[in-house]
């Protein structure tokens, strides 16, 4: 009888612990949705463009992530409570000539092309915004709001004037090289190493130029060393717009403590990147590896981006393929619990002021519990869970970022008034 009465209490304060936790997890999630909800909620980086300049996607549609290889839409924008994002003018890194340098200047004007063609036929339910008090504005009327960037300094050339064009096009970023070196800079993972140490004198031209027309300088994906000639030369606080903490996945393309250190120093903010490589160190699959390696030499390209750079029947094919390849060797994905734990070091390290998201969708990021912008609301749960407060979080979904946007947009008329 003694031995029954202790089960009983035992099996009593189990199912009174279960269902206390399960009460304060209802409370949790209840509290996150309603942040989450009133929040202004940005995102600095995805590659939504290549898709919109190939033709044949619907972004007004709510598309599966899974079956259209697409991470944003409208409609999935709105579900994931994702009020403004930041579309990349994106070009891989092509030849270093003046004629490919002329025809990457057509290229990056035929994406802005093709995003303001469809801002156009979608004006009741997008709009373009070059400030955050455009953002505000355009978020009360319940459309998204799109923002511009242009990802890889390739796209300018030797033109500085093309900088003008971009920021008269509604640009707000650059970032400055692309995965190899270009004429302005050195990148973090160019298989052939440093070119310059750091900026060219041309990259030197284009910082300071950028600080005169109040454009963000982007540092994901430059070298260790021009990021901090960056640092050094700009007069305004800098960005990365897509990257991570090295301390917590050691890779090139994020950034060492030293180093965010120095983005605090400079007023900066780093944008947290999900693409799982870089936020988890993953366990390697030689049969992906292998099949992903005779997936590039089929169609002559780098990688997954350069897909978007073949005849339109040949990407068809190519797409066709890595969705099957994608079927057969399913890349692991890292989590949202994975994800915060960068900015956990992050905010430990430099404070709260200093960090952001950057997801590159539709650039490869992408969680097992954040595949797209409709599961953006995971990662305002997971900041409630660690003790993030409201205010906390408003700053890392937008306020830290246009802090820098105000920043840098001041330190421009600040100059202009001085001549």
């Amino acid at each position: 009888m003694k031995s029954f009465i202790q089960s009983t209490l035992i099996s009593c304060v189990a199912l009174t612990s279960l269902t206390v936790a399960a009460q304060d997890d209802a409370a949790l999630l209840k509290k996150a949705k309603k942040i989450h909800e009133k929040a202004f909620t940005v995102d600095t980086h995805a590659d939504t463009p290549m898709l919109l300049s190939r033709g044949g996607f619907d972004i007004t549609k709510d598309n599966d992530a899974r079956t259209s290889n697409s991470k944003v839409d409208y409609p999935r924008m709105k579900r994931g409570g994702l009020d403004a994002i930041f579309f990349a003018v994106y070009l891989g890194q092509g030849p270093r000539n003046p004629e490919a340098h002329e025809a990457a200047k057509k290229r990056a004007l035929g994406i802005f092309d093709a995003i303001n063609t469809t801002l156009k036929n979608t004006s009741s339910l997008a709009e373009l915004a070059t400030t955050p008090d455009d953002a505000y504005r355009i978020g009360k009327t319940g459309k998204r709001v799109i923002f511009l960037g242009v990802e890889n300094g390739y796209a300018m050339g030797h033109d500085l004037s093309m900088l003008q064009k971009f920021y008269d096009l509604g640009t707000r970023y650059m970032t400055l090289c692309h995965s190899s070196n270009n004429d302005i800079c050195d990148s973090s993972t160019d298989p052939k190493g440093a070119e310059y140490q750091g900026l060219s004198p041309l990259g030197e031209q284009v910082v300071k130029e950028m600080n005169r027309l109040g454009m963000i300088i982007d540092v994901s994906h430059v070298s260790d060393s021009t990021f901090y000639d960056a640092i050094r030369l700009s007069k305004v606080p800098i960005v990365a717009t897509h990257s991570g903490a090295r301390a917590i996945c050691n890779h090139p393309r994020n950034l060492t403590d030293d180093m965010l250190k120095a983005l605090a120093k400079n007023g900066g903010v780093i944008q947290l990147n999900l693409l799982s490589d870089y936020i988890k160190t993953i366990p390697p699959s030689p049969e992906r590896e292998a099949a992903m390696k005779g997936l590039y030499e089929k169609y002559n390209i780098k990688d997954r981006r350069g897909m978007m750079t073949l005849p339109e029947a040949e990407q068809q094919k190519a797409r066709a393929e890595f969705m099957e390849l994608n079927k057969k060797y399913p890349i692991q994905l890292a989590t949202v619990k994975d994800a915060i734990d960068h900015i956990d070091h992050i905010v430990k390290l430099i404070g709260i002021d200093h960090v952001g998201m950057g997801a590159d969708f539709d650039g490869g990021g992408a969680l097992a519990d954040c595949f797209d912008v409709s599961q953006y609301e995971n990662m305002t749960i997971e900041l409630v869970r660690r003790g993030y407060s409201k205010k906390d979080i408003e700053k890392i979904w937008s306020g830290n970022f246009f802090r820098v946007m105000k920043a840098v947009d001041k330190g421009k008329t600040r100059e202009l008034s001085l001549k």
